[in-house]
């Protein structure tokens, strides 16, 4: 699933996966409404931008990491501000990787890669 609240974003990061054989992917444009799909269509793993309006990609892996049913999703959180906090706070809650913004696709699914596995 991509999280973004920029539908730009969304459709680079739909198009990569697109790109790389992965063609079951879902998107919401925030957190709450990834959260609420998630519910009734679970996912292997969520690609987030971190600052998105109301529930930012922190918040997000917060709430899936103190959830049953979601505390094993696979999270990549995407940031144009990949500063210290950010990451150690990430990996706190239970980042499984991180990419800085602007990226390309071979950065995207070497990040993929390193949490599912090869593509």
């Amino acid at each position: 699933m991509v999280v973004d609240d920029m539908s730009t974003s969304r459709g680079l990061l739909t198009n990569a996966l697109d790109s790389f054989g992965v063609r079951n992917v879902s998107s919401a444009a925030d957190g709450a409404t990834a959260l609420q799909k998630m519910a009734s269509a679970p996912v292997h793993l969520v690609i987030s931008d971190f600052n998105m309006p109301g529930m930012d990609g922190l918040k997000l892996l917060h709430a899936l990491r103190t959830n049953a049913a979601t505390r094993g999703v696979g999270f990549l959180l995407i940031t144009g501000r990949a500063d210290r906090e950010i990451i150690e706070t990430g990996k706190r809650l239970g980042m499984n990787n991180f990419l800085k913004k602007p990226f390309d696709p071979p950065r995207l699914r070497q990040a993929i890669e390193a949490i599912v596995g090869k593509l």
